[in-house]
């Protein structure tokens, strides 16, 4: 028909290739592109000075910028904003408030780097080397010291990047371990490895300074402290005095209680704040950005509806500049308990893809072998 047009959706992160197959100049492609890339970004505790000169601002650029309804008769002092706009127009928004008063150069600042482009990453496999007799998937499977050096060896042959070694459960309604009791299981992997020159990167679960500091002196290059340096106060002086990474996990609650009835207001936002501030702390300590890693901690304080809602929106958590890690393995969320880890293995890679998407630096999982295959596979997008 003479009048009858075609019109196709296309996504965002297709523009470059779309410009380039229409014929687009090819010297402008890049920074074309950024006009047809659309961002919102949500801006916490404005004043109303800020919050108007954002507002106006944006909207000379052709952006737009939620307040609160009260912002408009003078009723409230603060109010967050819901920025919106391509990237184009956030650039042109930082551009003109560099010359604005109520700090709003600073403002600038962040917006420019909040939406600079990310290389995509493919992330790396943390492997799982659980050494207790009462973990939730494996318990006892690897408790004695054979066993944990057969599956070391599998997790490094399946092309693990990180072994990370645990020697108390942390599942909902567990106990504490003493850290004698995680040293005698742990300290002789760690020999082992030294012994044989295994090369790989070693991450130590433990919530205990005392454990921290002696694996680390054993050779450890992390430590995953699932309680967010709440449960040991000697911890986060260990870590900031060796310099090694740290992996800091949202945990609301111990293991004990954490899985009773936990809620938020609004779970995306306290979980961002929590860990914003375990960053400012560890910052105070000496521990720079790039040797912190932050876990949401799915499963730790979250009902289901928490943790899918976490990992649905787990790329607003790399606004806080540290490498984001996702915890999901075999866990309760997937409703499979009565399956087989076989079964559960396929559905935490089918999650873990969905994952990838959202540029995730590090997925913790027990099964290795099959997450590379996805990441091979993920290559390809």
């Amino acid at each position: 028909m003479a009048n009858s047009f075609t019109v196709k959706k296309i996504l965002d992160n297709d523009i470059e290739k779309e410009l380039s197959n229409i014929g687009f100049d090819s010297s402008y492609l890049c920074k074309g592109a950024n006009k047809y890339k659309y961002v919102n970004l949500k801006i916490f505790d404005l004043s109303l000075p800020q919050a108007n000169i954002l507002k106006q601002t944006a909207l000379t650029v052709g952006a737009d910028c939620a307040v609160h309804r009260d912002v408009l008769t003078a009723q409230t002092e603060k109010t967050d904003c819901i920025l919106g706009g391509s990237i184009s127009q956030i650039l042109k928004i930082a551009e003109k408030l560099r010359y604005q008063p109520f700090s709003m150069k600073k403002m600038a600042e962040v917006l420019e780097k909040t939406v600079k482009p990310e290389n995509k990453v493919m992330p790396k496999l943390m492997g799982i080397l659980n050494v207790t007799q009462n973990s939730f998937s494996d318990g006892g499977q690897f408790y004695d010291f054979d066993s944990a050096i057969a599956h070391l060896h599998k997790l490094i042959d399946d092309g693990a990047d990180i072994i990370d070694i645990g020697a108390e459960s942390t599942k909902p309604f567990s106990q504490a371990v003493s850290a004698k009791e995680q040293l005698e299981k742990i300290e002789p992997i760690l020999l082992y490895v030294h012994k044989n020159n295994i090369n790989i990167p070693i991450s130590i679960d433990t919530r205990s300074g005392e454990v921290a500091e002696k694996t680390i002196e054993l050779g450890a290059s992390i430590i995953n402290d699932v309680s967010g340096f709440d449960y040991d106060n000697k911890m986060i002086d260990v870590v900031a005095k060796s310099g090694k990474k740290v992996i800091i996990q949202h945990s609301k609650g111990n293991p004990e209680d954490m899985q009773i009835k936990p809620t938020y207001e609004n779970v995306v936002d306290e979980i961002y704040f929590a860990l914003k501030n375990k960053i400012e702390l560890a910052e105070e300590k000496g521990i720079t950005k790039d040797n912190i890693i932050i876990d949401v901690g799915i499963g730790f304080g979250k009902t289901k509806a928490h943790n899918f809602e976490l990992i649905h929106r787990i790329e607003e958590f790399k606004s806080l500049e540290c490498e984001v890690m996702l915890g999901f393995s075999r866990k309760s969320l997937l409703d499979l308990k009565d399956e087989s880890n076989e079964v559960k293995d396929i559905y935490t890679t089918a999650l873990s893809a969905l994952a990838i998407e959202r540029n995730v630096d590090y997925l913790r999982v027990h099964n290795v072998e099959m997450h590379k295959k996805l990441i091979r596979l993920m290559e390809n997008f």
